[in-house]
């Protein structure tokens, strides 16, 4: 896709506002959408920008925090962990009705704070090419929030608070809709389109009917359903059944004359890196110099005690995405975390992995079927499938459409950037409204 379009060529833009992730495409004519390039550190750019945030007190600038987002809020994070409060994947936050703010030092912000501080830093990253928006702003949505009771309405509020800043009208789109968009610009024969869009925090899937080029509408959507189940539930599958037995979970410790297991609890904010900097307390230290004492293998707590004094989290968690990305292509990879003097090294098989995502997979085919039966249709009737998202790469999640659709209708490509290109497509149509998310 071509990329870093003239900001006064931009006829709509459309944003793939990531739990992970996030990437943005501008119109640039008819059919045609070019992906923005943002600024990242060392002088680079990049098309996906990462959906995070880092805060910190300085009197110097207004209200005395300043902030960072993207690949810029992990520098910040990384270089001073102990004064900094990073923030990531808060997307999965907007549809959570328990959640009201943030404590940042001494300031509450809502979903929508954090959202807006994110976007005037991805707009300033995108240089020329955001400076001025055009009128029509394309935002993708999750068919399906994360969370276990998710409220969508509260979701669309603090959307429509958060993009209130661009102070333009913003349409919402199914993100897998956006994806099957870009995938139809392939096709020149109608056909009916599965998409599969695989986030970081959630998973959905659309049935689309498209017809063929030069159609007074070239795409119908007709059924969609999504699950609260993706990339970073796989990462923490790895963490918990690979990583935190080497760092002593489901080690035991002696107290007088019983053997017990150690508490789970100690190990509850291995979920997320960033909150592994917030467990470098004096009173957890003090918890985990008492458990090494009496743990039963020592050796494993002095390296779980080494992870949180040296904030290992990112790298950790780095290391853990690595060999993710190593059992796509290969049957078999190994750990490899060797920093600050803590060693960790583990092989590990493609079957290994699978196994332990087996129940994150059933609940993702039961998903697939929902969404075939809300367009009234059976495997039979889809002709393409389009697998989009980091996660569609890992062999296990391919295999399950290969099964019910057969390999030869399987596409992919272009990942991560997709959605965004397709959303921007959208936002030249005459009539939107058969495109948007219902509220």
């Amino acid at each position: 896709m071509p990329t870093s379009p003239a900001s006064d060529l931009i006829h709509a833009v459309g944003i793939d506002f990531g739990t992970t992730n996030s990437v943005v495409a501008g119109t640039t004519g008819a059919e045609s959408a070019e992906l923005v390039s943002f600024a990242a550190p060392q002088n680079s750019t990049a098309q996906v920008f990462r959906s995070a945030l880092c805060f910190w007190q300085d009197e110097d600038v207004r209200g005395a925090l300043a902030h960072e987002a993207g690949p810029w809020a992990i520098a910040e994070f990384l270089d001073f962990p102990q004064g900094s409060r990073f923030i990531q994947s808060f997307k999965s936050v907007a549809a959570n009705p328990a959640f009201e703010s943030a404590n940042l030092f001494e300031k509450r912000m809502r979903f929508e704070d954090m959202g807006q501080v994110f976007l005037r830093h991805l707009i300033a990253r995108g240089g020329k090419a955001l400076a001025d928006l055009p009128e029509r702003v394309i935002v993708g949505r999750p068919v399906r929030y994360v969370g276990a009771r998710p409220d969508a309405a509260l979701a669309k509020t603090r959307y429509d608070a958060m993009f209130a800043m661009l102070r333009r009208q913003v349409h919402y789109v199914y993100e897998p809709l956006g994806a099957a968009y870009s995938f139809a610009q392939r096709l020149s024969e109608p056909a009916t389109l599965l998409v599969a869009d695989f986030g970081g925090g959630t998973s959905d899937f659309s049935v689309v009917r498209i017809e063929a080029p030069g159609a007074a509408q070239r795409c119908t959507p007709l059924g969609s359903a999504g699950i609260g189940i993706a990339g970073d539930r796989f990462d923490f599958r790895i963490m918990d059944h690979l990583v935190l037995p080497l760092l002593g979970k489901g080690g035991t410790y002696r107290s007088f004359d019983k053997v017990l297991e150690i508490p789970p609890g100690h190990f509850a904010d291995f979920g997320d890196w960033s909150r592994l900097a917030m467990m470098r307390n004096r009173r957890t230290m003090e918890e985990l110099a008492r458990l090494h004492r009496a743990a039963t293998d020592p050796a494993a707590i002095a390296r779980m005690i080494a992870v949180v004094e040296h904030e290992l989290g990112h790298g950790l968690y780095e290391a853990v995405g690595r060999l993710k990305r190593t059992l796509s292509s290969n049957e078999e990879g190994s750990l490899t975390f060797h920093e600050d003097g803590i060693e960790l090294e583990a092989r590990v098989t493609r079957a290994d992995f699978e196994g332990w995502i087996a129940p994150d997979l059933a609940r993702i085919d039961e998903t697939v079927g929902e969404a075939l039966a809300s367009a009234g249709l059976d495997a039979s009737g889809i002709d393409h499938v389009f697998l989009t998202g980091g996660s569609s790469l890992i062999p296990a999640v391919r295999a399950l459409f290969e099964a019910r659709f057969g390999t030869s209708r399987i596409a992919t490509g272009d990942e991560l950037t997709s959605i965004a290109h397709g959303l921007a497509l959208i936002g030249q149509a005459d009539d939107l409204s058969e495109w948007i998310a219902p509220d």
